[in-house]
């Protein structure tokens, strides 16, 4: 058996709020550094062999009080980044609707279905989400991830058995705690959205 322990990271800086960010760098909010602390303090007993995270500061930064209470090095896995979403990294939401009406009536209604300009599309986040994800059970028996919305949707999406135009019926709130066992091969969603303090 294998288990992973699937942690969306913390709430980011407001700069993004209402913006495309996917690769954009930010950091943690004040209440994301005490999201992160409580994420800690609730997998306190959580057998841990390793931490992974997205290299992207908001992962990195929920995954250190995790890491060092444990006194393990967090590892940034470059498979862990969020979608790539190109030219729209940083616009706005208003202002992809304004500048691409039809690129943005696709994210909208059908999203899994597009490939974002200059960026990826959610098969390619998917590809390799799965393979990162693969790649740290065959080595760890109980690992920790910390990483994005589209990555910890696509590897529920995929224990589940669930189509990716389904995905976004999985809620993946900042902070957010889901566990999947791997039992001779088969998944199974032991617990999922656990909640280390309120938001």
């Amino acid at each position: 058996m294998s288990r992973l322990v699937l942690i969306r990271h913390a709430e980011p800086d407001e700069s993004v709020r209402g913006r495309t960010y996917g690769r954009l760098d930010v950091p943690l909010s004040a209440a994301g550094r005490e999201q992160a602390a409580a994420i800690a303090e609730a997998l306190r007993d959580a057998r841990l062999d390793a931490i992974f995270a997205s290299p992207l500061r908001r992962a990195i930064d929920t995954a250190a009080p995790l890491a060092e209470a444990r006194g393990l090095t967090t590892i940034a896995h470059d498979g862990l980044r969020e979608l790539d979403f190109g030219a729209l990294e940083g616009l706005t939401f208003d202002e992809v609707a304004r500048e691409h009406p039809e690129l943005y009536e696709t994210w909208m209604t059908d999203p899994t279905a597009m490939r974002f300009p200059a960026g990826e599309s959610f098969a390619e986040l998917r590809e390799r989400a799965l393979a990162a994800a693969d790649e740290i059970r065959s080595e760890h028996e109980q690992a920790a991830i910390v990483t994005h919305g589209g990555v910890t949707r696509a590897i529920l999406a995929d224990a589940l058995l669930m189509p990716e135009r389904a995905i976004f019926r999985l809620d993946q709130p900042y902070g957010a705690i889901s566990l999947v066992d791997w039992i001779d091969g088969t998944a199974v969603v032991r617990a999922l959205n656990l909640r280390a303090a309120p938001t």
